[in-house]
């Protein structure tokens, strides 16, 4: 082990205890073929992840909107302890030859995180996909199944997780999310 390696281990073990690390750099999965961005645009539930460390509620939900600088706002809730937490974000096209390939930063001074876009029909479902390397020893990755509704069927769930075993992503971890109970609350009808 290289003494710098050595030096950040202790500051990367939270990340990876919080997360699903693999070994290797991040897979290359396909993402949508002619994405189109502002049909993905709106209010996205989420149906089912992988854990994540920021994500410890309940109700998650995110709602994208077109700015009119081509950005775009992200906004993402939860309910955490019976209280609504929200956090805002901007979102960008990496690439624009490969549309489906976004950016996501909720912070100014944080580099944008990869938020790809393997398989969306725009109206009911979107599979998402994150991946960050860490020194190209390992990575960390996060997988979303989202959706226009609160909730999916069972067999749709997992055509979406044959989607990410497809693309080398391992989907073994992955959890529902907790939507039950989120239409009641004050906060949603806010949104």
């Amino acid at each position: 082990m290289s003494p710098s390696f050595a030096l950040l281990l202790p500051l990367l073990l939270p990340l990876i205890r919080a997360q699903v690390p693999h070994w290797g750099p991040c897979p290359e999965p396909s993402v949508q073929a002619t994405f189109n961005i502002k049909q993905f645009m709106g209010r996205w539930f989420e149906v089912a992840k992988l854990p994540a460390q920021f994500e410890k509620g309940r109700c998650i939900e995110t709602n994208f909107t077109m700015k009119a600088d081509s950005t775009i706002r992200v906004v993402s809730s939860e309910i955490l302890k019976g209280e609504c937490r929200r956090i805002e974000g901007i979102g960008v096209t990496e690439d624009l030859k490969n549309p489906a390939k976004l950016g996501i930063s909720y912070s100014y001074v944080l580099p944008y995180s990869p938020y790809w876009i393997l398989a969306t029909d725009y109206v009911n479902t979107a599979l998402v996909y994150s991946c960050t390397d860490v020194l190209r020893l390992f990575h960390v990755d996060f997988a979303w199944i989202l959706s226009r509704t609160r909730t999916l069927p069972g067999a749709s769930v997992e055509e979406a997780k044959d989607v990410f075993v497809k693309n080398n992503i391992d989907v073994s971890r992955m959890v529902s999310s907790k939507q039950q109970g989120c239409d009641s609350t004050p906060w949603d009808r806010a949104l």
